[in-house]
């Protein structure tokens, strides 16, 4: 099982936006940011959906995502990762509630819709150089 390390988890909170691909059952992709986010436990990733249309479409018919992280700031490096993993809509409940508190401190006029809850199952460097792509769980 992929687990989101301490020095993972820095990135993640340091970055000033995710990527998420998505795909169609037909293979179709999409890529969009995101820059509601949360790390919930060490394997799972917290994203909240204000404006997705396609992203959502996909999820349902084909969960299986990819999410790409980087810190520009930590130069020379830019380290990054990218978390594959299922993900699953959420709409009510408690982490549905923390992700419209989380948009409502900063951005009080959006309308969260759901959350997007993704079980991440493999984790890859996206840091430039000789180990970026290598598979790190």
């Amino acid at each position: 099982m992929a687990k989101i390390t301490e020095e993972m988890m820095d990135v993640i909170k340091k970055t000033r936006g995710f990527a998420i691909a998505t795909a169609t059952k037909d293979g179709m992709p999409n890529v969009v940011p995101i820059h509601f986010t949360d790390i919930i436990s060490d394997d799972e990733i917290m994203l909240v959906d204000i404006f997705m249309k396609k992203t959502i479409e996909n999820i349902k018919n084909n969960p299986v995502v990819a999410i790409s992280v980087w810190d520009w700031d930590a130069k020379p490096t830019r380290k990054g990762y990218q978390f594959k993993g299922e993900a699953r809509i959420e709409t009510s409940g408690e982490l549905y509630e923390k992700g419209i508190k989380m948009v409502h401190e900063k951005k009080p006029k959006l309308t969260p819709k759901a959350v997007i809850i993704i079980k991440v199952k493999s984790i890859f460097i996206l840091t430039p150089g000789p180990d970026a792509g290598r598979q790190v769980i």
